[in-house]
C-alpha cells in the first residue's frame, strides 16, 4: 500500500511543525472576527495553535493572535482558546488507546 503524505502546518506560537490533527485553526473573518474552526475549513486567514493548554497560556501572555491578524482580540477569545483546548487535551489522553 502507498504511504499517505502526512500534512503538516506550522504552530504560531512556538513556530514547530506538527501534524494539522495535533493542531487547531484560528480564523480572522473579513469583519475581522477572530473564532476558532476546528474544522478546518472556515473562510478567511488561519493560523494554527497546538492543542496544548500551556501553549495556549503562552499565546495569552505573548498576545501572539493579535500579532498575527494585527487586530486587538479579546481576552474572551484566549479564555474560550484555553479551555477549548483543554477539553480536546482531556479528550485526546482519553481515547488514545481507540
Amino acid at each position: 500500500m502507498k504511504k499517505r503524505k502526512i500534512p503538516l502546518r506550522k504552530d504560531i506560537v512556538t513556530g514547530e511543525m506538527f501534524p494539522k490533527k495535533e493542531l487547531v485553526r484560528v480564523v480572522k473573518n473579513k469583519a475581522d472576527e477572530v473564532s476558532l474552526d476546528p474544522t478546518g475549513k472556515k473562510p478567511g486567514r488561519g493560523a494554527y495553535i497546538s492543542l496544548d493548554v500551556k501553549i495556549a497560556q503562552r499565546a495569552k501572555t505573548e498576545r501572539t493572535f493579535d500579532k498575527a491578524f494585527k487586530i486587538k482580540v479579546d481576552d474572551d477569545f484566549y479564555d474560550e482558546l484555553i479551555a477549548y483546548v483543554d477539553h480536546q487535551q482531556a479528550r485526546k489522553e482519553l481515547f488514545k488507546d481507540e
